[in-house]
């Protein structure tokens, strides 16, 4: 009988990403009702979802504590009622805030929706900021910060942020000691009524969609009604340092956090695919380029990893790794000669293969369950874009040849543009 255990399995093509279900509604009042129908389980989940990230605010911190705040008491429920309540109905509620939006995620029995939705409305519509538990929050923030401030790759990504952005602009803007003295109940309320309203929220369902969702949701947020003139463009230019070199110095670190990268391009652009290519083989899987020199040849590093990120005003690429400070400046010679050898030579194809199986297999992961499909979904919708997104990108990774990605590696890897920072 043929032994199975020794026989590689066949490796299969993954088809395009087709044949997503997304049924879009529009309440009365102009919010966004997403239905994602693709559950087996009586689970569901919604995401809120508010243009309402650090990219709006004037102060800060802004974002961040006006979410994290939102549950601390609305006009109905005062914090504990409300952690009580979302107890007694198994209802788990997340709040989240990041560069350019903030929201609330709910998991919960669809016998319990209505629930859900009456607790979202409260939380969302009629939180109201109150003053002892905020100043609780800012201590406990302030002390985690202090932590922080401990940690070189903190240090560190902070400085690479600050450089590559701008301190003016929410996206490179540090956080100081002070910032945590500065917001107020008053500033939280102001943000909320700018920011988290009905023109500027989206709803994303997920699940086994209950028959009366639609229903529920006009019934609980078509009569919310926008009480304020519509918020201002905040948006700031980005306004980033030349190409820098920076060390921060820590004394006593056992480890140096390094961090190199610049300001890229971002989903809207037609590259995007291409150049999440090149990062996968340069650093972006277990098996990449700087996996393979700096932790298993040199052994300079136990990890490090590359990525691209896209943002709605930009996009961003940095390597990031901790290493022995006697191996610091050894580490960033092998990230540069890595990324030349990129440039001037094309890749060979059995790497290229193992590359496009990897990141074939990642898709596929995108869409396992309904909750992925939703976070997929959001990926793209934030950028104005569709699923297609995915088959270009699917397209991009079966079809794309050497000399594309020696291209890609010369127009955005320019080392001279390259910011450069390191602490410890």
């Amino acid at each position: 009988m043929e032994n199975f255990r020794t026989k590689q399995p066949p490796v299969k093509t993954v088809s395009a990403i087709t044949g997503i279900p997304v049924e879009n509604r529009v309440l009365k009042n102009g919010i966004s009702l997403f239905m994602i129908n693709a559950g087996t389980e009586d689970v569901a989940r919604i995401e809120f979802v508010f243009r309402a990230g650090m990219a709006m605010e004037s102060v800060p911190l802004l974002a961040g504590i006006t979410n994290m705040m939102l549950s601390e008491g609305t006009w109905n429920y005062t914090a504990e009622e409300l952690n009580n309540t979302l107890d007694f109905y198994g209802i788990f509620q997340n709040l989240t805030t990041d560069r350019d939006s903030a929201g609330l995620n709910m998991l919960f029995l669809n016998k319990h929706i209505e629930k859900a939705m009456e607790l979202a409305g409260e939380i969302l519509f009629h939180p109201v900021f109150p003053e002892k538990e905020l100043n609780l929050m800012m201590k406990k923030r302030l002390a985690g910060y202090r932590i922080s401030r401990e940690k070189v790759q903190n240090i560190a990504s902070d400085c690479f942020f600050e450089s590559v952005f701008g301190r003016n602009h929410p996206y490179g803007r540090p956080v100081e000691e002070k910032d945590f003295e500065a917001i107020t109940p008053a500033l939280l309320r102001d943000f909320h009524s700018a920011y988290y309203t009905p023109r500027n929220m989206a709803a994303i369902i997920s699940g086994k969609i209950h028959e009366n969702t639609p229903y529920l949701f006009e019934k609980y947020f078509g009569s919310f009604t926008d009480s304020s003139l519509p918020a201002g463009n905040s948006l700031k230019a980005i306004n980033g340092q030349d190409a820098a070199k920076i060390h921060i110095e820590k004394p006593g670190s056992l480890q140096t956090a390094i961090r190199i990268g610049s300001a890229t391009i971002n989903k809207r652009h037609p590259d995007y695919p291409g150049l999440k290519i090149l990062d996968t083989i340069l650093g972006g899987y277990f098996g990449s380029r700087l996996m393979k020199n700096i932790r298993e040849d040199k052994g300079y590093t136990y990890g490090i990893h590359s990525s691209v990120t896209s943002l709605d005003q930009s996009g961003y690429k940095v390597i990031s790794t901790e290493t022995g400070k006697q191996y610091c400046t050894l580490t960033i010679d092998e990230i540069y000669r890595e990324i030349r050898i990129l440039q001037k030579e094309h890749v060979k194809n059995d790497e290229l293969e193992v590359v496009r199986n990897y990141m074939s297999g990642e898709m596929v992961r995108m869409f396992d369950g309904p909750f992925a499909i939703a976070d997929s979904f959001k990926a793209v919708w934030e950028f104005g874009l569709d699923f297609s997104y995915f088959n270009r990108m699917m397209d991009t990774v079966k079809t794309i040849d050497p000399e594309e990605i020696m291209r890609l590696a010369n127009l955005y890897y320019n080392i001279d543009d390259l910011h450069e920072i390191t602490a410890g």
